[in-house]
């Protein structure tokens, strides 16, 4: 069978095409080749373009999507896009969740036209578990009944990493379609882990000795303390369980916010770039360029490897059964 071909949208800094390719290894495991290759990638963020251009040898297309003309990319099998999910997000309350009716929310219908336009065999969407409440729970139907109108036999599941042997919880709604002419029946991976008492923890992947500007200082510390009680702050994270959700704010982390910290001994730190990384489960070799505000926020952006890796593989074994 012939490689895979990928257009990836909205590609940030490549957690989906890590997953997408396959092989690489994460703490000690080897994760196969998936028999595909990236063709065409589009992100709108230029740091993470840098991030993406630097692992993956490809310089993506920086443009609004709405400003690419489908028939200006290359021959593919596959699109794949994580659309932008700040208006579904449960956290973006400031404004309140707009879902569709947010420009951002918007951008899936950029998807689905390039599906309408040019028909490849199957698409991978993703997107943040609140998609499925927003605007009171109108706008996840409308999102699935475009996709299908696009041509697409559509199935969608809240997949968490943990379950897939990353150090982390996170919950993501995957979307998957394939074009109807192909009759296919697609099943998503069953988790790799049954039970939380197998997860992997967090203290896989963090390290022993980080530079010291990744620690609070002790005025920030006495004020977190005053509040904590009441407020819920100081989210430090149980090593010996994955890591709460890490988010793309990272570089201006709090502990006067729900972002998940450390405490090591008596004191409190913030994770470095790498264990943000780790925690995503990139692999090492997965280099880091530009800022750490920037690669903060790619990070945090990004989807899995690891997880996109097992939906990869049963989108692929899907295809070769037509």
């Amino acid at each position: 069978m012939e490689k895979l071909r990928v257009a990836s949208l909205f590609c940030g800094c490549g957690g989906t095409d890590v997953g997408l390719l396959g092989n690489f290894d994460f703490l000690g495991k080897h994760y196969d080749s998936n028999s595909m290759e990236i063709v065409y990638a589009n992100d709108i963020d230029d740091n993470a373009c840098n991030i993406f251009k630097e692992n993956f040898k490809i310089t993506p297309d920086s443009r609004d999507i709405r400003e690419v003309k489908s028939e200006e990319l290359p021959e593919f099998d596959i699109l794949t896009g994580g659309f932008p999910c700040q208006s579904f997000s449960i956290i973006a309350q400031n404004p309140k969740r707009l879902g569709v009716k947010d420009e951002r929310g918007k951008l899936f219908f950029e998807m689905c036209r390039i599906l309408r336009e040019r028909q490849p065999k199957c698409f991978i969407a993703e997107n943040v578990k609140g998609i499925l409440t927003a605007n009171k729970r109108s706008a996840f139907p409308l999102i699935i009944k475009e996709f299908e109108d696009s041509g697409y036999d559509v199935q969608y599941r809240v997949l968490n990493s943990a379950d897939y042997g990353v150090p982390q919880k996170r919950e993501r709604v995957i979307i998957v379609g394939f074009r109807k002419d192909l009759h296919i029946l697609f099943k998503f991976p069953d988790v790799e882990i049954e039970s939380e008492d197998g997860y992997v923890p967090l203290k896989k992947v963090i390290e022993d000795d980080v530079d010291e500007k990744y620690y609070f200082s002790d005025r920030a510390v006495a004020g977190m303390m005053k509040k904590r009680e009441s407020m819920n702050k100081g989210r430090a994270q149980d090593i010996n369980k994955p890591c709460n959700t890490v988010g793309a704010h990272l570089a201006k982390v709090s502990l006067n916010s729900t972002d998940p910290v450390l405490m090591q001994g008596s004191r409190y730190r913030r994770f470095t770039p790498r264990e943000v990384a780790r925690i995503q489960s990139f692999p090492d070799e997965f280099e880091l360029v530009g800022s750490e505000a920037a690669q903060y926020r790619a990070l945090g952006n990004a989807i899995p490897p690891v997880m996109f890796w097992y939906v990869a593989r049963a989108v692929k074994e899907g295809l070769q059964e037509c």
